[in-house]
């Protein structure tokens, strides 16, 4: 996870306390490749779990649709994700996911009553519901591609539907914080975006960022040469080139941020392992993992279909042994992986 600030003399922001760093690994738990009767209980069967703010109009409610699945209409924007039900249940998933990992903490900079916040890619909006509810006298605003979120909202909590790579409509110093999660393969020119965060934080403000990075990695070891987790990794990267929108923002967000304006003094980073399935010994960590694996097996086919066909130009039959591949290795207890974030 990266995470950067902006304020006169910050506090440095850092992954919590006593999570295992990205030099350590995660200890399995004994006996873990045979039967798991606590997981499968608690998970089920294996534990298998022209300006940028636009108003709603027709055509943005009227979806592409591709192969099955359901797409953003926002003219002009590029997003590779569905917006459908199955989809939507993903992010919740990866929301609750990254909670955990984060001990219940919806964000790690050290924010002091903050007024005015923006979620950049929403989603399904529950980040910003949750940091609304949270925080009641915080005005939040959501933006993203899709209207996907629910229309009963508090009242501190509203959403936009909104292009955040167009220049922004919002005035200079207006947010306190700014908000920044899962845009890996989304952005074509990050640094203009930062430099956008940069113009609407107020003086002392804060901008957090978090992403998944690749390569998946073996918890001990490395992973085999033919495992079809770096299949996996290679159809992002590839498809992030094509499309001059890289999935690799972790390893250079720092750079872009810092050219965009950020200053090298104010700016922290911290990074926690997610384990993929119910392997690490440590009960929270095969907690967060098993609902890893379940966020993974959900949103396996929309993470894949338009990168590796719109993109990638693979045939339909490509596509479908790489997802029986995947599924099969997500739920092959033998193997203890995880990525980055």
């Amino acid at each position: 996870m990266s995470d950067k600030l902006e304020s006169p003399s910050p506090p440095a922001a850092a992954a919590t306390s006593g999570d295992p760093g990205l030099e350590g690994e995660f200890e399995t738990e004994p006996g873990f490749d045979g039967h798991d009767a606590e997981n499968e209980s608690a998970f089920g069967d294996g534990a298998s779990i022209p300006s940028s703010t636009t108003s709603l109009n027709s055509t943005i409610l009227n979806y592409r649709k591709l192969h099955g699945r359901t797409y953003h209409n926002f003219d002009g924007a590029e997003y590779w994700g569905p917006n459908d039900e199955t989809q939507n249940e993903q992010l919740e998933i990866a929301h609750h996911m990254m909670t955990l990992a984060f001990d219940n903490k919806l964000f790690l900079a050290p924010l002091v009553n903050p007024q005015k916040v923006l979620d950049v890619g929403t989603g399904t909006g529950i980040w910003a519901l949750d940091f609304a509810d949270e925080f009641p006298a915080a005005h939040v605003i959501g933006i993203d591609l899709s209207p996907i979120q629910p229309r009963w909202v508090p009242p501190n909590c509203t959403f936009e539907i909104d292009n955040c790579e167009l220049n922004w409509t919002y005035p200079d110093e207006h947010f306190d914080y700014i908000h920044i999660r899962g845009l890996v393969g989304c952005i074509k020119d990050w640094k203009a975006l930062y430099r956008e965060c940069l113009r609407c934080l107020k003086p002392g403000g804060w901008l957090e960022q978090t992403e998944f990075a690749l390569p998946m990695r073996a918890n001990i070891g490395e992973l085999p040469e033919d495992s079809i987790y770096h299949t996996w990794g290679k159809v992002f990267v590839e498809a992030g080139d094509k499309m001059g929108r890289s999935f690799l923002v972790a390893d250079h967000c720092e750079e872009w941020m810092r050219e965009a304006g950020f200053s090298s003094d104010n700016m922290h980073s911290s990074a926690v392992k997610l384990p993929i399935g119910g392997w690490p010994s440590n009960r929270k960590w095969r907690e967060v993992g098993l609902f890893n694996r379940l966020s993974l097996e959900q949103g396996l086919e929309g993470f894949a279909s338009y990168l590796c066909t719109m993109v990638l130009g693979w045939e339909a039959d490509e596509i479908t042994v790489l997802m029986a591949k995947m599924r099969q290795v997500l739920n092959d207890k033998s193997q203890h992986v995880y990525y980055s974030m």
